[in-house]
């Protein structure tokens, strides 16, 4: 949840707008001091001070001017028929004043929408700009070389080479970006594949457990069978009833998951990880009062609303939401700058809510860098949930988390079990 910074004015400013700028000015200067201002100044042949004098020309020169504020307008939208009308307004200008060459000055217009062209638009499209930009001066010296006018010392050349140059910083500038999304899309698909790989271990974990669980009862059952049938018979039925949670949470996410384990097997050939055994439970939303008092201690004070209901959940989804909750946490404790957080725990009838909300500076969306969102994004995917993130209307950033809960997910406290079957084992 980074917090946005001003946009420098090269950026704020669109491109249109500074073409338009920059023609204008070229444009608008001979004007002012060749035929505003001309007793003051000295007589220009490329512009007279009669040069505007007739109907003719002065409509040619407010055609040009109409041509590049309509470019300037389509620049966004359409950047090919809008350079094509710069070209055009630029050459009926000079046609206004009866010149055989473009002023480079006002060329420069030219070049920067062309550098505009080439670091947005595909290198087919800014190579077509950029032949349509040589072709102007190109065209311009062939004209007075065939009419006899090549004398002195031609500008065309120079201005080629502008647009040359205007060209290539363009497209490193396309090339640049290009480099820069590949890398963050790399980055983005990295942390879901990590993603995926720690859901995965916890998993493993979690079955672990249950496993462990359904042992104990069973043996249990086994010791007591003959002497205490309604014992066994309760122990029975918390192995049935754990057998088929863990059955439930592994049809949830092996599936999804067996796509990133081919993509691990492609990032990392002949690797299958090492995936932690432990018997310890993994955490679950029973933990967040802990979480809490640890973020309190970091200098965040943490508040907990719990509303709806309250009822186990199954594993896999007690574990993803408490992960939301404390990824969600940490980003505020991180980027926000906010002294307190929310965290609402809503038990649904057929869904659980989480929202994780702060009073910070973050406006940060969740397309930013900063990939804990993709991977919480992940997490909640792979449990058919529903994930949004993103600044809040009063200011702040708030997290949004549904996840539906199966119907038959009625999930007991195993732990006190197996330690009653335990103590009558050996009776």
């Amino acid at each position: 949840m980074p917090a946005s910074a001003t946009s420098p004015l090269l950026k704020r400013l669109p491109p249109g707008l500074w073409t338009l700028l920059a023609w204008y000015a070229a444009a608008v200067a001979p004007i002012v001091e060749y035929v505003v201002l001309t007793p003051r100044h000295k007589y220009s042949l490329s512009y007279p001070g009669e040069g505007l004098d007739s109907f003719g020309a002065r409509a040619l020169l407010t055609l040009a001017f109409a041509l590049v504020l309509a470019a300037a307008v389509l620049t966004r939208r359409r950047a090919g028929a809008a350079y094509g009308l710069l070209i055009l307004g630029t050459v009926v200008s000079t046609m206004a004043w009866r010149q055989d060459e473009i002023p480079p000055t006002q060329f420069l217009a030219l070049d920067i929408a062309l550098c505009h062209i080439a670091a947005t638009r595909p290198r087919r499209t800014s190579l077509t700009a950029g032949g349509a930009a040589l072709a102007v001066p190109v065209g311009y010296l062939l004209l007075r070389l065939w009419t006899g006018n090549g004398s002195g010392t031609a500008s065309e050349p120079f201005m080629a080479l502008t647009v040359v140059i205007a060209w290539l910083i363009g497209h490193s500038a396309h090339q640049a970006r290009a480099h820069t999304e590949e890398l963050h899309a790399r980055a983005a698909a990295q942390a879901v594949i990590a993603e995926r790989l720690r859901i995965a271990r916890e998993m493993h974990d979690t079955v672990a457990h249950s496993i462990g669980i359904i042992a104990l009862q069973a043996g249990a059952a086994a010791r007591t069978v003959e002497t205490r049938p309604g014992q066994a018979r309760e122990a029975m039925l918390v192995v049935e009833r754990e057998g088929r949670e863990t059955l439930s949470g592994l049809r949830r996410m092996l599936g999804t998951l067996r796509q990133a384990d081919e993509e691990r097997s492609s990032a990392f050939p002949g690797g299958h990880g090492h995936a932690r055994a432990s018997r310890d439970p993994a955490p679950g939303l029973a933990d967040l009062e802990r979480l809490a008092a640890t973020t309190t201690d970091a200098g965040v004070r943490v508040e907990i609303r719990r509303l709806g209901g309250h009822r186990p959940l199954p594993a896999d989804i007690d574990l993803a939401a408490f992960r939301v909750v404390q990824e969600s946490v940490t980003n505020v404790v991180r980027h926000s700058g906010a002294d307190s957080c929310r965290v609402d725990v809503d038990h649904r009838p057929h869904e659980l809510l989480i929202r994780v909300s702060d009073r910070g500076r973050g406006t940060g969306t969740a397309g930013d860098t900063g990939y804990g969102l993709v991977g919480m994004r992940e997490r909640v995917a792979l449990l058919h949930g529903e994930f949004t993130a993103g600044p809040r209307p009063g200011g702040g950033f708030l997290v949004t988390v549904r996840l539906p809960v199966p119907a038959a997910a009625d999930v007991t406290a195993t732990g006190a079990r197996v330690l009653a079957a335990e103590g009558t084992g050996g009776r």
